[in-house]
């Protein structure tokens, strides 16, 4: 993903963004613009309204902002546009190498809810005979690691495969319609694809490498603001412990919150980790990794050092 390409936003919002960054960093936070996906942590907490109720208080209102994928959201975040959001590990990486005004401020290990599908009736059976096909995945998303390191595994290289770019909503219809050939997602995508698209799991990603997902701030909003952050955060934490020990509330919250049937999410929570917890130096490092193989095979322009942007609160 090229710089252009990663910021494609009008030279007029962002300026606008931009100011209304600098007079947000003047002043008291009014409000906290809160990114979130179809899935995880954060819909929980915005169904229960855990933000809500711990910021009303303090005279600050919560808006929540919906993204199909991480990429977008990492636009949205680096003109300011969002404070806060939970995307895969890969959508940093190349926000990163644009130069995006994100920092890593949270951590969570991803121990299931994602990988390749294949038709059912599809003769594909190894991961080496996924070479030459059209495998579907959104770019720069946590979903292209998982091809990237998928095909290493195998023995294949990123030319070995046809990639085509879509987003999670064009990806379901164009692998139930038989455009694609196989379908690097997440949950609850993942699951709609076992169960409502003809899907066979080729592999999980468990099988192929460790991976995390992050929760991601606002550079300025981090810097002006880190004792709000800390507290959105700590709100984060303490509502992925509850998901953990209440996993079928937690498939009616997602089902409420995104419209997916209960039986969707019911897999997808049941699968799911729910932990969040600090950017550990296990965590940096098997990141970096991602960042690095990303710029070997020329994903992303220049290399990055992923522990420049992560988060320390200065008052911990």
């Amino acid at each position: 993903m090229q710089r252009r390409d990663f910021l494609r936003l009008s030279v007029g919002t962002a300026a606008a963004a931009a100011v209304a960054s600098r007079v947000r960093a003047q002043g008291a936070v009014k409000e906290i613009r809160i990114g979130y996906q179809k899935n995880g942590v954060l819909v929980i907490t915005r169904q229960q309204a855990a933000l809500e109720k711990h910021f009303t208080p303090q005279g600050i209102e919560v808006k929540w902002v919906e993204f199909s994928s991480g990429p977008p959201m990492m636009e949205a975040m680096n003109v300011g546009s969002v404070d806060y959001g939970a995307v895969g590990d890969s959508p940093p990486v190349f926000a990163q190498a644009a130069g995006a005004a994100i920092v890593y401020a949270a951590g969570q290990p991803i121990t299931n809810g994602q990988g390749i599908l294949v038709p059912k009736d599809s003769p594909i059976r190894s991961i080496a005979e996924l070479k030459g096909k059209r495998v579907g995945f959104t770019k720069g998303s946590s979903a292209h690691n998982i091809v990237v390191q998928t095909l290493e595994k195998a023995g294949l290289t990123y030319a070995d495969i046809t990639p085509v770019y879509l987003t999670p909503p064009d990806a379901g219809p164009a692998f139930a319609n038989g455009s694609i050939e196989a379908w690097a997602i997440w949950d609850p995508y993942f699951a709609i694809g076992e169960t409502r698209q003809n899907g066979r799991i080729l592999i999980n990603a468990r099988e192929v490498t460790k991976t995390n997902s992050f929760y991601i701030a606002n550079r300025d909003f981090a810097k002006n603001h880190g004792a709000i952050l800390q507290q959105i955060v700590d709100v984060t934490t303490a509502t992925a412990k509850w998901a953990e020990q209440h996993r079928d509330e937690v498939a009616k919250s997602l089902a409420a919150v995104t419209g997916i049937p209960l039986e969707i999410q019911t897999i997808a929570a049941n699968r799911s980790a729910f932990v969040v917890g600090p950017v550990t130096d296990d965590i940096v490092a098997t990141q970096q990794g991602v960042a690095d193989r990303f710029h070997k095979l020329g994903l992303i322009p220049k290399p990055i050092v992923i522990r420049d942007i992560v988060w320390r609160n200065p008052a911990a």
